[in-house]
């Protein structure tokens, strides 16, 4: 019943739509925008308005005064205020990157759309709460409060407690201070991760693009063999034999899991780097510095890397989130950062037993919810900044 209904909703949106662009032709003469509007465009457009009234009825639905119906929609109500809350920041922050700075800060701030303010705006809220999450957190991460399983929402009748609004673990840490720690540690990790990546990845992609020869062709088929495996499976099997050689030394296997996933991402920076090398090379001005008797590190440092930094950067934000969704993916799997340091991936394992309260408490399953939105969010918002880094390097207009 529930496939003949969308069977049934579909062709009535594509009936609208159809409606939508003949009337929209008659009503404005056949002028060139309904005249060259594709019938999808305009089943978009139907399709779009439909959503937004679904999600406007869910809103309201999610405020019922019945607390079955509030409870079914209460995860997608407080989605949309929050999706409104963080428009609206960005609508204001990207006004006051017009008016507030530089010249050439103010420049940018203009040229940006809406989608990377959001995502610059949410990008430095994860930075500052990562670098003083020592200062914004009311507990240590590895603090045992002696109060375990406290359920959130702070409410003493469901078995919260107001001095731990989000609760605490099964062993009685309090989940806001890991979630604030775990922005540090998660966030932390792949930063430096992805930065060795690309430090080895770029080095060795420069140097096989430049020198080309038998060096270019052992990295090559080097990189070729890594990148036949699947990279997220390799990254367990390396792990699972670093943990028996890390022992009990958990520091020592964050450590491992850092070259591990490094190398392993280094594999697609290195392509990147060799592509964009091999163009460069080929110009009039590298050859130039090579009659000029220049050595190979300026060639690399002051004619390569400068002309290849717009890719770059943008592929940096792409393996950032990359890295980070693998390192939360080995610590939900139990063998990436170690206890007793916070991570939202184990966070979101350890607190999977609040799930079963969803039916009929709600605000008590969003623990587990916290942390896997953190990394969605921060996810979405960093190739939002992406793409806008991709438009502007492309040299299209807007």
């Amino acid at each position: 019943m529930t496939i003949l209904n969308l069977l049934l909703l579909a062709v009535g949106m594509a009936a609208v739509g159809w409606v939508f662009r003949f009337l929209g032709q008659k009503i404005t003469g056949n002028k060139p925008y309904f005249r060259d509007m594709s019938f999808g465009v305009a089943f978009g457009f139907v399709f779009g308005a439909v959503v937004l009234v679904w999600l406007v009825w869910s809103y309201v639905l999610s405020h019922s005064s019945d607390p079955t119906v509030a409870n079914k929609y209460f995860f997608l109500g407080k989605a949309v205020e929050g999706l409104v809350i963080f428009a609206i920041a960005a609508w204001i922050f990207r006004i006051l990157g017009r008016s507030v700075g530089t010249n050439a800060t103010r420049k940018l701030f203009r040229s940006m759309p809406l989608t990377a303010s959001f995502g610059v705006l949410t990008i430095l809220i994860y930075a500052f709460v990562a670098i003083f999450a020592g200062i914004l957190a009311p507990y240590g991460q590895e603090e045992i409060l002696g109060a375990a399983n406290i359920v959130p929402g702070g409410n003493p009748a469901m078995g919260g407690n107001p001095d731990y609004p989000l609760g605490t673990d099964q062993i009685g840490r309090d989940i806001l201070s890991r979630l604030i720690y775990g922005a540090q540690n998660t966030v932390g990790i792949a930063f430096a991760t992805t930065v060795l990546a690309f430090f080895i990845g770029g080095t060795l992609g420069f140097l096989a693009a430049t020198l080309g020869g038998w060096l270019d062709q052992i990295v090559s088929r080097a990189v070729d063999v890594l990148m036949a495996i699947p990279s997220l499976i390799f990254a367990l099997l390396l792990m699972t034999i670093a943990a028996a050689w890390a022992g009990s030394e958990k520091g020592l296997l964050t450590f491992y899991m850092v070259l591990i996933i490094a190398v392993i991402d280094s594999t697609r920076v290195f392509r990147l780097a060799r592509a964009v090398g091999l163009n460069i090379v080929v110009m009039d001005y590298i050859e130039a510095a090579k009659l000029r008797g220049e050595g190979l590190g300026y060639l690399i440092f002051r004619e390569i890397l400068p002309n290849a930094t717009a890719p770059l950067l943008a592929e940096f934000g792409l393996r950032f989130c990359f890295v980070f969704l693998t390192i939360a993916s080995l610590s939900f799997l139990g063998v990436g950062i170690q206890p007793p340091l916070a991570d939202w991936g184990t966070m979101v394992r350890d607190l999977a037993q609040f799930i079963n309260f969803a039916a009929f408490a709600p605000q008590v399953a969003s623990a587990p919810l916290l942390a896997a939105g953190a990394i969605a969010l921060l996810t979405v918002a960093v190739n939002f900044v992406v793409d806008w880094m991709l438009h502007k390097s492309s040299g299209l207009k807007e």
